[in-house]
Order: C-alpha cells, then structure tokens, then sequence
C-alpha cells in the first residue's frame, strides 16, 4: 500500500526535467533525451502517472496505448527513486493508472523486459497476480538481430485479458 504521504497524479509538462532526473537516478533504465520525457508529460499524460513526495517527483509510470491493438497498455518505463522503494509505489502507480476512466477499454499490459531486471519481473509478475490475469513472455527485439550486440535481449511480458 502507498503511504498517504505519496500523491499519485496525472503528469504535467513541468515533471519534463524532474523525470529526465529521476530516470538517471534508476539504474538500469534507458535514459531518455529531456524532451522526450517532456513529451511524455504532455503527449502522453493520459498513459502515465506522477508519484510525488513533499513536492519531489519521486515515481513514475510512462506509457501509451499501442495504436494497432487499443485495448493494450504498453509500459515504457517504471521510474522509483531510492527513497521510496519498497512500499508498493510500482505496483499502485500501474494500477491506479488502469482506474482512469479514459483507459477503460484496456483488457492487456504490454512491456518489456531485460533477462536480468528482476525488479521488473518481479513488478509485472505481481501485477498479473492482483489482476488475476495470465502472464506470457517471450523474445521481442533479440540483442544480436534488433541491437546487433549494444543492448540486452528484451522479453515482450503480456498480461492478460483482465
């Protein structure tokens, strides 16, 4: 459960800079240009979700609805600073996500994954759980064929229909 203190919110364009910040600080995500986490405050505010602490920007959830398959949620990135681990922050952020109204029509989570985030396993497994929904994993962009050698393999996780 998150603690009260946490606000859960829809992100603004002003978050752009406080994200790009956050991500640097979760390692092992993929840093992303600053403007590309100012569009996801703007563009893609319906899809992503803000976690703040005493007015600090200390979680987020970005993602998008995939344009060919609009009942899917995909995840791009699940950004929790270090101070506010371990209290459910992932997991009540997707999930209080999936409340909006405007996202009614999503019967499916889409993400992926690197074989070695367990973080991120863990988190998705644990959203299938609460969401008493399948979880299937396969190879989607394979290190050697889609990165040719600069990136891990990353596994599409679907959960789903819920």
């Amino acid at each position: 459960m998150v603690e009260s203190n946490i606000k859960l919110r829809k992100p603004v364009t002003e978050d752009g800079v406080a994200l790009f910040d956050l991500v640097k600080r979760c390692s092992p995500l993929d840093q992303n240009s600053a403007y590309c986490n100012l569009l996801q405050c703007s563009h893609f505010a319906e899809t992503g979700i803000a976690a703040e602490l005493d007015g600090e920007l200390v979680g987020f959830v970005s993602g998008y609805r995939v344009p060919a398959q609009p009942d899917v949620l995909f995840v791009w990135q699940v950004a929790v600073d270090a101070k506010a681990r371990g209290r459910g922050l992932s997991k009540n952020m997707v999930l209080e996500l999936l409340k909006r109204s405007s996202l009614s029509g999503i019967q499916y989570i889409e993400t992926t994954i690197t074989p070695d985030n367990e973080a991120s396993w863990g988190l998705f497994r644990s959203l299938a759980k609460a969401l008493s929904a399948p979880f299937e994993s396969s190879i989607h962009f394979d290190e050697a064929e889609h990165f040719h050698g600069r990136h891990k393999t990353e596994h599409l996780v679907k959960i789903g229909p819920f």
